[in-house]
């Protein structure tokens, strides 16, 4: 699960952040109800007034200045009657989805507001676990960015605050290459220098697991490639521009601009190769700045952070991130429909900036004082601005399987490019069932 590190967006990021929209927007269409027997059904319309004490439920809080703990302290200090309680879930996504479902399932009352991975909303919404944000349970949304806005959508209704954002960067080595390079064809047309100093040329994140769905995403949408279509099950993989992007990477390894071993990369190994001063360029999340800018790396003052490269300007990053959304069976949904309001707040949005976590409203991009503290924010404002969400579908599990299977296959050499994507199509087109 990615997640880490930044603040917001103001008027300057209207158009990139306008377009990522209509794309989410055009994802996130009608999705017809294949999920009924799980759906909460009634439960959406019960307990719409009910105040009290709630429970946030969200993954291990591994901020260093403790977010969830400071955001919870905040909003108990002025709500005597309206306590909010923090259940802090493992630090592994497997088991904090787990944990979600088998109390949505059972229709537990326990979990008031839930913290979601971006991917995750779509299926909670279309099985009716999570309450709608529409009517008298509308938020204002006018001053959040629009691709996390978008990522909280299903079927044109909200159905969740976005909580904190994230996207892809990309770490280069400022000492040997001075200006970053904005498409692929231009940054892998600058291996020679990586191999005239005896270092890796590129890597991401490209291990069997849900980084190379992210990796194999972001290159095949910046080809112009996508993966579902409005109904969140046809697959539209299968097309030249998404074999193109494909083609991008495994041309890569085959040729050596990705190093073999690149091929058991997750996020640490990936930021430990680059901190060691082992590659020229590497596709991370903001919190690799931590790991590359400690005094203990070899490249300490020698890198740089810009967007994505695309096939022909900055390219299409996965958007990450957190969702909290009303869990359908609260009992006291009024005071939890209150604690989505305080969570994208001013107040609360700078917490979480200054935490190091993406904020997903505008304002917090402009800041002096966080643009000191993280230098990466202006690279990561375009990122987040042109960023595409992962396939909006509420079989989403099975999706990634199939992209990262057939993805890993192809990189391996088992496959060629035409039978990973033809299998990346069959394996959506069964997804649901």
């Amino acid at each position: 699960m990615a997640l880490k590190k930044v603040s917001s967006l103001r008027s300057s990021l209207v158009p990139r952040a306008a377009l990522a929209a209509v794309s989410v927007a055009l994802l996130t269409a009608t999705f017809t109800s294949s999920c009924s027997s799980d759906s909460g059904g009634s439960n959406t319309g019960q307990n719409l007034t009910g105040r009290g004490p709630i429970t946030y439920v969200e993954g291990k809080d591994t901020t260093e200045t403790g977010v969830v703990k400071q955001l919870i302290e905040r909003w108990n200090a002025s709500h005597p009657d309206e306590q909010v309680t923090f259940k802090e879930q493992s630090n592994d996504a497997s088991q904090q989805y787990d944990d979600l479902v088998e109390h949505m399932r059972s229709k537990q009352s326990g979990y008031d507001v839930v913290a979601l991975d971006v991917p995750w909303t779509a299926e909670f919404a279309a099985k009716g676990w999570i309450q709608p944000l529409k009517d008298s349970f509308a938020i204002d949304t006018s001053t959040l960015l629009s691709p996390p806005v978008a990522s909280a959508t299903y079927n044109n209704t909200l159905y969740a605050a976005p909580r904190n954002t994230n996207g892809g960067l990309l770490f280069y080595r400022k000492d040997l290459v001075p200006n970053p390079p904005k498409t692929w064809a231009e940054m892998l047309g600058q291996c020679q220098i990586a191999r005239d100093n005896n270092i890796g040329c590129y890597a991401g994140q490209f291990a069997p697991y849900e980084g190379l769905t992210v990796n194999t995403s972001e290159v095949i949408n910046a080809f112009g490639g996508t993966f579902v279509g409005p109904d969140g099950k046809t697959a539209t993989v299968n097309t030249p521009q998404a074999k193109a992007g494909l083609s991008t990477l495994v041309n890569a390894f085959k040729n050596g601009d990705i190093p073999p071993e690149a091929i058991t990369f997750k996020e640490p190994e990936s930021s430990n190769a680059f901190a060691t001063g082992k590659l020229m360029f590497l596709r991370s999340w903001p919190s690799t700045f931590g790991d590359v800018g400690a005094e203990s790396s070899d490249v300490k003052d020698k890198f740089g952070v810009a967007p994505l490269p695309g096939e022909n300007g900055v390219g299409a990053s996965t958007l990450g991130g957190y969702n909290a959304a009303i869990s359908a069976f609260s009992k006291n949904k009024a005071t939890a429909l209150d604690f989505l309001r305080f969570l994208i707040s001013e107040d609360a949005q700078h917490i979480i900036a200054s935490g190091a976590l993406p904020s997903v409203r505008a304002s917090m991009y402009d800041d002096p004082a966080l643009i000191a503290k993280m230098p990466y924010l202006p690279a990561l404002k375009d990122s987040i601005a042109s960023a595409v969400p992962r396939p909006v579908t509420p079989f989403y599990p099975a999706v990634s399987k199939a992209i990262q299977d057939n993805a890993y296959a192809a990189l391996k050499g088992s496959k060629s490019v035409d039978e990973a994507i033809t299998g990346m199509q069959q394996g959506i087109e069964t997804a649901g069932s």
